[in-house]
């Protein structure tokens, strides 16, 4: 990654800090940005400014530039304000981490909680990479996160409206990869997913996810969901480390990947053994 510059959205903490941090350490200079303020239908504390400012603390401390903006990946034209700056600064964009996403999971939420989900997972998505496009050549890298519910049918079912649109966000990320790889595979410029199991990031580990995880208790704690989360998983481990994702970003966004397009590589504890990993959803 020496040499390279990443955009990375969802940036302030959680995977996408992760991610920032992993790429900045193999020499990787950051454009990271995070909505840093409340969804009102998100029932679970957002990041802040405080949290991007700790990305960047934690990217500069491996001595590799940053440059931070506040932006709601749902405002096309305040990424592209975001994105050409960042490019302005550093020089260039090699790769393209559009990380940023919501699970407002629970089954009280209200319906608006369906389009917020999918404007920022899905539409979110969509803006990120047109932003970017303009700025990308040949041996650019795009890495989507998608999740391991993508290949679950029924597995957010409970999980209300909220849970719906997550599923069906997830869904249709998957097959814009797919989709939008072979668009630019002639101009040299991969895009691949990455499908996480449960993670141990500030959504999962939330109120919220205890009652979703264990909906036959009245205030679960983290010690009552934590078998549930791991119960998802063929492995015997309860949640991954954002780490665990960002090796798999780190390899998507390397050269080492330079001929990887179009896959979508479930980073998950085998918690999709049982479908079909390997294609895309329906």
């Amino acid at each position: 990654m020496e040499g390279k510059v990443a955009f990375v959205t969802g940036a302030a903490r959680g995977q996408g800090r992760s991610h920032a941090v992993r790429l900045a350490e193999e020499g990787a200079d950051i454009i990271a940005i995070d909505l840093c303020a409340q969804i009102d239908s998100v029932p679970y504390p957002m990041a802040s400014e405080a949290d991007l400012a700790e990305t960047a603390r934690l990217v500069e401390a491996l001595d590799r530039r940053v440059v931070t903006a506040v932006a709601d990946v749902r405002d096309r034209a305040a990424l592209r304000a975001a994105v050409d700056a960042g490019v302005a600064e550093l020089g260039h964009l090699d790769v393209v981490v559009a990380n940023a996403g919501i699970a407002p999971t629970t089954p009280d939420v209200p319906v608006v909680a369906w389009f917020d989900t999918v404007s920022t997972n899905l539409g979110g998505v969509i803006n990120t990479l047109e932003a970017a496009f303009p700025h990308l050549g040949a041996g650019a890298s795009i890495v989507v996160t998608g999740s391991m519910a993508a290949f679950l049918p029924g597995s957010v079912d409970a999980a209300g409206v909220g849970g719906a649109g997550y599923s069906h966000a997830k869904k249709a990320v998957a097959r814009l990869v797919h989709d939008l790889a072979g668009t630019l595979a002639p101009h040299s410029i991969r895009v691949n997913a990455v499908h996480p199991g449960n993670i141990a990031t500030p959504m999962l580990l939330s109120d919220m996810m205890y009652k979703v995880f264990r909906p036959d208790l009245e205030h679960p704690t983290y010690e009552d969901a934590l078998p549930a989360f791991g119960s998802m998983h063929k492995l015997p481990v309860n949640t991954l480390d954002p780490v665990d994702i960002s090796e798999a970003v780190l390899y998507f966004a390397s050269d080492a990947a330079r001929y990887v397009t179009g896959q979508q590589l479930a980073v998950d504890a085998g918690g999709t053994l049982a479908v079909r990993p390997a294609d895309v959803p329906s």
